[in-house]
């Protein structure tokens, strides 16, 4: 990670501090993911993730233009790859994304909005250190993917109710919600019905 020289000494700091504070939270409260970060653990968060990013990144301009075509492409990039842990309308509010230390932020909201489009790219290209948040694409290469999901985070706040909804045709599934999908199909084809179908049926029957 590229870290300015003259604020190394800043961030060793901070470093320091945060340690002191997480060991006061594990005497007092244990170490739980479940928890909510205190305000100060958001600030020095935010302070250090700052820190991390290059002046040079920060300046960065985004180089592909804001094309309905892109941000149809980053929005189904966003849906397979992000919206595990971010939520089709950027909320964070998943099963994982609660339950991450810190927890996966609203990206609708200004604290995500007010970075620049550089900052936006190196987070997704190089990830959060000490966080769940992971480094995508290949390095040092110029990545098409994550500049056309900066255009995708800009969008966030505007996402209505409906592109959200549309958006779960795009989420990866689990093996099971596939074999759940396939026995459906088979059903409306004129197969036997799925087993939660069945089991539907029966327990109609058992009631009268």
């Amino acid at each position: 990670m590229d870290i300015r020289p003259k604020h190394f000494g800043l961030l060793i700091s901070l470093v320091l501090i945060m340690v002191i504070i997480a060991g006061a939270i594990v005497v007092h409260h244990g170490f739980s993911a479940r928890d909510t970060p205190s305000g100060i653990e958001k600030a020095m968060a935010r302070t250090m993730r700052s820190l991390a990013v290059p002046s040079r990144a920060r300046n960065m301009n985004n180089p592909l233009p804001n094309t309905p075509e892109n941000l149809q492409e980053a929005t189904a990039h966003w849906a397979d790859h992000c919206a595990f842990c971010h939520a089709n309308n950027g909320t964070g509010d998943t099963a994982v994304g609660r339950n991450l230390y810190p927890k996966a932020p609203d990206m609708r909201l200004p604290d995500t909005q007010k970075l620049t489009d550089g900052e936006l790219y190196y987070t997704i290209k190089n990830g959060i250190r000490l966080t769940g948040m992971p480094a995508w694409g290949t390095p040092g290469d110029a990545d098409e993917d994550s500049w056309k999901l900066v255009y995708f985070i800009r969008h966030l706040p505007k996402t209505t109710a409906q592109e959200a909804e549309d958006m779960k045709k795009l989420n990866p599934q689990s093996p099971m919600e596939k074999i759940e999908e396939q026995e459906e199909e088979q059903f409306l084809e004129g197969g036997t019905p799925p087993p939660q179908s069945r089991m539907q049926h029966d327990n109609k029957g058992e009631k009268k």
